[in-house]
């Protein structure tokens, strides 16, 4: 069969600052996926679009060709209205953790289909895997079930869902071109899209610890998914949230998991409430739903869901969860006010702890992580404990403390602690 078009044809267009043509795009996408566009070629493509970008019509039609290149779930006969959330990752981010089932407890489907970890951020995936039992592969039929009997489903993604994205993600991250605004959004978009769900909240982390560092960057992400959701006729709204500083109190699998469930029982750190609360809220009114889930969270309806949610894929919520077999105290060097601890010299210390993994074939350690005794605004004095390294291998220390060399800084009056809500970014 002759191809209607080229892969150097459409290279060149993009490289010469040019606008692909719907038809171009389908073929390439396509071509792509069946094996036809060389990696070489894609990688030229890739590279055009991050120098010269996308155009609106372009990025529509491209993510729309990444969703097609696979499997969309039909969602339509869940009987709840559906809602689906995604966080462009950080430190200490277990948001997911007990927001599913709270949003779950409100009357809505979430059907959160989630990663692992790889470098510095950690990965859902790996956080519930740290529970015994629990496992992350679900097949459709277990996934629509569940979604009607419980409320939530967090589970890997099928190798259906957006092939192309698969792909071509692989390939981003080995030239240079993970960076770009149109390739960043169509990449999460394309698989959140296929999903299936009915609205989509995003949560766009901004700050040292997070993909987007600067504001500007993080309000034209959002701005540009947000698009694309409504473009495809999902409800989407999302939240740009601070990421300078680590999510609560943990950084690492285990220990995330044990401080959500301290959440769901009407505890944990204020920031994960606060943050829970805030995309429940923005979950439960795109579901239309009139509900206020702190009333869920604190009757106990949402630890209630969560303990069906984790039984419902093999998990023992009640089960003890690992716990690494070193721990190494860190001490304030001098007396004052915390005023910074840094969410990427934090979530690498996880990492080389254990906790996280630098390829995606790596092995994780469920208990390995960073517990954080103080954080900014902590008033300190010299020698008390500012955090607890945990690894099962003592050897890692050192890699960790000097991750965390010049990451907190100790002084005299008060932090600066900016506003974990920065901006929310919708259509409507």
């Amino acid at each position: 069969m002759t191809e209607p078009y080229d892969a150097v044809g459409v290279i060149r267009t993009k490289r010469d600052g040019g606008e692909l043509t719907s038809g171009q795009i389908d073929w390439v996408i396509d071509a792509y996926t069946r094996g036809l566009v060389a990696e070489e070629q894609m990688s030229a493509l890739a590279m055009a679009i991050f120098l010269n970008g996308m155009s609106d019509a372009e990025l529509s039609r491209w993510t729309a060709a990444m969703i097609a290149s696979g499997e969309r779930l039909d969602l339509s006969g869940v009987t709840r209205p559906t809602v689906d959330k995604h966080s462009t990752g950080g430190v200490g981010d277990k948001i997911t953790l007990p927001l599913a089932p709270l949003v779950a407890a409100c009357g809505a489907a979430v059907p959160q289909l989630s990663g692992r970890g790889l470098g510095h951020t950690g990965g859902t995936l790996d956080k519930l895997e740290s529970i015994p039992g629990w496992r992350a592969g679900v097949s459709n039929e277990a996934f629509l079930r569940q979604l009607d009997e419980v409320g939530a489903v967090v589970c890997a993604a099928g190798a259906g869902l957006a092939p192309a994205d698969r792909k071509l993600y692989a390939l981003r991250d080995v030239t240079a071109t993970v960076d770009s605004i149109p390739l960043i959004a169509s990449s999460i978009m394309s698989k959140k899209i296929a999903e299936g769900s009915a609205a989509l909240v995003l949560d766009v982390k901004v700050g040292a610890g997070a993909f987007m560092r600067d504001l500007a960057g993080a309000q034209r992400l959002a701005s540009t998914m947000v698009g694309l959701g409504e473009a495809a006729g999902v409800r989407t709204v999302a939240l740009l949230t601070a990421m300078d500083t680590p999510l609560g109190r943990t950084a690492g699998n285990a220990l995330e998991v044990a401080e959500s469930v301290e959440v769901l029982a009407g505890g944990g750190p204020a920031d994960v409430v606060e943050l829970t609360l805030a995309l429940a809220r923005e979950m439960v009114s795109c579901a239309g739903l009139d509900v206020d889930p702190a009333e869920a969270l604190r009757d106990g309806r949402a630890m209630d869901v969560w303990r069906q949610m984790i039984a419902a894929q093999g998990g023992d919520p009640l089960a003890p969860l690992p716990v690494a077999r070193e721990r190494h105290v860190v001490t304030a060097p001098a007396s004052g006010t915390v005023l910074a601890l840094d969410a990427l010299a934090v979530g690498t210390a996880a990492w080389r702890l254990g906790a996280g993994r630098s390829r995606k074939e790596d092995a994780v350690s469920a208990g390995a992580g960073v517990v954080m005794f103080a954080k900014p605004g902590d008033t300190v004095r010299a020698g008390e404990p500012l955090l607890e390294l945990h690894a099962d291998d003592p050897a890692r220390f050192d890699g960790a403390l000097a991750a965390l060399a010049g990451g907190i800084r100790i002084g005299d009056g008060p932090a600066a602690t900016a506003a974990l809500l920065i901006d929310r970014v919708a259509a409507f």
